[in-house]
């Protein structure tokens, strides 16, 4: 079948995009989201543990920014499968030239592309139309007592979100914002 996905870089370290090579005909397509072997390739060297599927029903919806702390750090790959999202994913690798920078992809149904996001990095996103979907591949298992996260509106990170914020739960809008002694995580 060969390689079924392009992977590209991004300005920091470790993340990167997959570009799903979907084989089609008349009938549809079928697309390959995981595939241990090439992964591999890449540096994810550790199995898949949890699968998740979320649903976001309204337009400029904010979730995040999440991480779980070691030894509990996890790498996720995060695909779009309804609607089309702003995904964003911030450096909190304490030593990291990158540190507390962030880069941001479209994800969507039609663009077959995946958010690769090694541990060391905060994750969020902001629905762009109504009735999201989002297919999350992790390493770990959720461990609540591991579970570190950001606040998105914070100026110290910066994050430009698209559209205005519509809706955000109360636990994602009381994270915290880093003061100046952060020092992010060790891995």
């Amino acid at each position: 079948m060969g390689e079924r996905f392009d992977i590209h870089t991004t300005p920091l370290e470790g993340l990167m995009v997959i570009h799903r090579k979907p084989i089609t005909d008349e009938r549809g397509f079928l697309s390959r989201f995981y595939c241990a072997g090439a992964f591999r390739r890449i540096g994810l060297e550790k199995p898949i543990i949890q699968i998740n599927h979320t649903l976001t029903w309204k337009r400029g919806t904010v979730r995040g920014l999440h991480f779980q702390c070691p030894p509990y750090a996890e790498w996720k790959i995060v695909s779009c499968l309804r609607g089309e999202v702003f995904d964003v994913a911030v450096d909190i690798r304490k030593d990291s030239p990158t540190f507390l920078h962030w880069h941001s992809e479209i994800l969507t149904a039609g663009n077959q592309k995946s958010f690769s996001i090694p541990e060391g990095f905060a994750h969020g996103f902001q629905t762009l139309t109504d009735d999201c979907e989002l297919l999350y591949f992790h390493t770990a298992a959720f461990e609540p007592d591991a579970e570190g996260s950001l606040n998105v509106n914070d100026p110290r990170i910066g994050i430009s979100w698209p559209v205005v914020m519509t809706d955000m739960s109360d636990r994602d809008r009381s994270h915290p914002f880093i003061d100046f002694d952060y020092q992010g995580v060790s891995l």
